[in-house]
């Protein structure tokens, strides 16, 4: 088919790679990065600039009179020759927090969430009741829990009393310091985690629970087997958020113990604060925020790596 002269000009154009020039205005491009704008600048401002700030901090000796490069100093202190070694001593009460903490409190959060994802009358005051609690401040939650631990006057205590047990100075006594924060953790289970977890209890369809009990499958098989695995996205987002939030526990320890007694309740971020507003150790302080940003680091990688083991997402093959 013949090709008339416009048409034979306007392909030699094309092969030429002569292109319109587009005004700045007409640019889809032009308007999205317009309009991210705010939230690139407070980014690059807010949280890029301070990161890489306390980055170059790390490897520095400053105590906000002066500045001075001292490499890896700061890392080698701490790991190797920290003063009285509180370093590896709040790292480990950390760990040893977040190894009950978190398991508590989905274990908590799930059992929660199963109680309030049943159709009886009255459910929505309920879960109402069980929210309420996260909402109370984290300062005013620590020190209800402190009259709560309270040797003489506290309300744990004055129950195990009605029980014949002599209860111990709970938040005073180096050996039941860390339960204590612990135990008090476990306050904020029906908050955020067990919304989350009821959002997916909800979205698991009745006909897969009608379909195992037609098998013959009871309640635990039920939960076992339908419950847990169409869960499990969601108890892998909870437990990457609960790992993450609870390596960096912080006002309960400043609060009720301040750390002691004995060191025994020294969260790793609670000794980072002490470096950089207690001491001005601000060089030393910004090496154990990098230092813990690579172990959740760390830890975030290897649950992502594991999760293609149990977590099962539908419609999505198993390797």
């Amino acid at each position: 088919m013949a090709i008339t002269e416009k048409q034979a000009q306007a392909l030699d154009s094309l092969r030429a790679g002569k292109r319109r020039k587009v005004p700045l205005f007409d640019r889809p491009a032009f308007w999205g990065y317009l309009f991210i704008s705010p939230w690139l600048l407070g980014f690059l401002i807010f949280t890029a600039g301070p990161m890489l700030t306390s980055l170059y901090l790390s490897f520095c000796k400053y105590d906000l009179h002066t500045l001075t490069w001292v490499g890896t100093k700061n890392y080698e202190v701490l790991l190797t020759r920290d003063a009285g070694g509180l370093f590896w001593k709040s790292l480990t009460n950390t760990a040893l927090y977040v190894l009950f903490s978190v398991p508590l409190g989905l274990t908590g959060s799930l059992l929660v969430a199963m109680l309030l994802n049943q159709k009886v009358k009255g459910i929505a005051l309920f879960r109402t009741l069980f929210y309420l609690p996260s909402l109370v401040p984290a300062v005013a939650s620590a020190l209800i829990w402190q009259w709560v631990f309270h040797p003489d006057a506290g309300l744990l205590n004055y129950g195990l009393s009605k029980v014949g047990v002599d209860g111990p100075d709970w938040l005073q006594d180096p050996k039941t310091a860390l339960s204590s924060l612990i135990i008090m953790s476990l306050w904020g289970i029906g908050g955020g985690r067990m919304i989350i977890f009821l959002a997916g209890l909800q979205g698991i369809s009745d006909e897969l629970y009608e379909a195992s009990s037609l098998d013959g499958a009871g309640a635990w098989h039920q939960f076992r087997h339908v419950t847990l695995p169409m869960l499990s996205p969601t108890i892998f987002f909870n437990l990457v958020l609960g790992i993450i939030g609870s390596f960096q526990v912080f006002t309960s320890a400043y609060v009720m113990t301040g750390g002691g007694p004995n060191n025994a309740t020294l969260m790793y971020v609670l000794y980072l604060y002490r470096n950089a507003f207690v001491y001005f150790k601000l060089g030393k302080a910004s090496a154990m925020a990098w230092i813990l940003f690579v172990i959740l680091l760390v830890f975030t990688i290897i649950q992502f790596k594991s999760a293609s083991k149990w977590v099962y997402y539908e419609g999505a093959e198993r390797e």
